[in-house]
């Protein structure tokens, strides 16, 4: 009896450390965005649907996202390393070259269908950082094409870095008991639609570009909390936010935003930082203009909301040192009234990240501060300092008031709220 008592609870333990090997589903290291395996430019939008295998598997490569998780930085293409942290230890993407000692090379076209389908590999099941879960409404058709693609690259002799998790949470024999609760068909929707341009870019967002992983939050067990798909998860040190059609509405996106945003990196409400910029980076940038705009048709829906406009700026005098402190520490790079600089800074007025509700990203932003950044058809942003060490924790907190106020938000954080954050 004491046996099975034990064995129950490491079965509940094994399954509890999925919610940690999920963490890093979408996004990948942004270090990793340094290099690109998959094509050296754009000129690899060719329509998926059509056209030779490789070059479709190739696209395909891309509008999955595999090298986020598949490319250490300055590491050979597809060779495996990156490091996805968690709470619960750390887990290494793994080689899926041709090798046939450390990489895929053994495995044939129906087990590499069964890895992204069900999550078994010929040696056993996968930490569902391997985001299957979205992968599993993958078309044959398309993961033979990845398929495909990946054994045309060069082989890595590369052996897979160990994953680095504490017990119980290294027994992988927990997945299969996981997969039978929680791995589905399908995955519920966001929006409303039944345009073919609705279809399709529920296959690219929900399948393919797998935007649950990180866009919608997960219960005690790690499984993806069906009752509020793509409303926003908490899963770095950026929280992924909310992009229901609600939700981007409220922050003023529409469509045509949405496409500029997904093809470069940048729209008029900000710029990709944090998990996004390796997404955009190693990914959208590269899907056709049809495609683009099927994925934002999908996350608005075919009748999008009205984007929410912008509020009448604060006139507050409780504002008026974050007010100063802005003219002071922000203004020469993000412009005196917000209006932001090109090739320099984002717009802090109408800016995404001010006007969520959660304050999280952009105290995150004004902590730490955001590298200088690159982005397609030579587009830059310059670096951010982070403050952390140069402002007080009353001081942020009055920084962000102001710019939450100016952009329609309460102007409620507390310098606890800021120390509560600091790294």
């Amino acid at each position: 009896m004491k046996h099975a008592q034990t064995t129950a609870a490491v079965l509940r333990y094994a399954l509890t450390a999925l919610g940690a090997a999920l963490l890093c589903a979408c996004g990948g290291n942004a270090a990793s965005a340094a290099s690109d395996p998959a094509a050296t430019t754009p000129t690899a939008q060719t329509t998926p649907s059509g056209g030779d295998q490789l070059v479709r598997g190739r696209y395909l490569a891309h509008a999955a996202d595999c090298a986020a998780c598949h490319t250490a930085e300055n590491g050979a293409p597809f060779a495996g390393g990156v490091a996805l942290a968690s709470p619960f230890g750390t887990l290494y993407g793994t080689n899926i070259t041709p090798d046939k000692e450390h990489g895929i090379g053994k495995w044939t076209a129906d087990d590499f269908y069964k890895a992204l389908h069900d999550g078994i590999g010929p040696d056993g099941p996968l930490y569902p950082a391997m985001p299957y879960t979205s992968y599993r409404q993958l078309t044959r058709a398309d993961t033979d094409a990845i398929y495909a693609y990946l054994m045309s690259v060069k082989p890595a002799a590369v052996a897979n870095h160990p994953n680095d998790l504490r017990f119980p949470y290294n027994m992988r024999f927990g997945v299969r008991f996981w997969n039978m609760i929680f791995l589905k068909d399908s995955l519920p929707d966001a929006s409303q639609g039944k345009s073919e341009e609705w279809l399709r870019g529920r296959y690219l967002v929900n399948a393919l570009g797998h935007c649950a992983e990180c866009h919608t939050a997960r219960g005690s067990l790690g499984q993806l909390d069906g009752s509020s798909p793509l409303a926003g998860g908490a899963l770095g040190r950026i929280n992924a936010p909310d992009i229901t059609p609600a939700g981007l509405a409220a922050r003023g996106w529409t469509a045509d935003d949405l496409q500029a945003f997904l093809a470069t990196g940048i729209a008029r409400q900000g710029s990709a930082f944090g998990e996004m910029y390796p997404v955009i980076h190693l990914s959208t940038q590269y899907m056709t203009p049809d495609d683009v705009h099927d994925m934002a048709v999908y996350l608005l829906g075919d009748q999008a909301p009205s984007p929410q406009p912008l509020p009448a700026p604060a006139d507050n005098a409780q504002l008026e040192t974050g007010h100063k402190l802005y003219i002071a520490t922000c203004a020469g790079c993000h412009g005196m009234t917000g209006e932001g600089k090109p090739h320099v800074a984002v717009a802090m007025l109408g800016n995404s990240t001010a006007r969520q509700k959660d304050p999280h990203n952009l105290l995150v932003a004004i902590l730490d501060g955001i590298e200088a950044q690159d982005f397609p058809g030579n587009e830059s942003m310059q670096h951010m300092p982070g403050f952390a060490k140069i402002l007080s924790d009353d001081e942020i907190a009055q920084l962000a008031n102001y710019l939450r106020a100016q952009n329609g938000q309460p102007a409620d954080v507390t310098a606890t709220a800021v120390h509560a954050l600091k790294q």
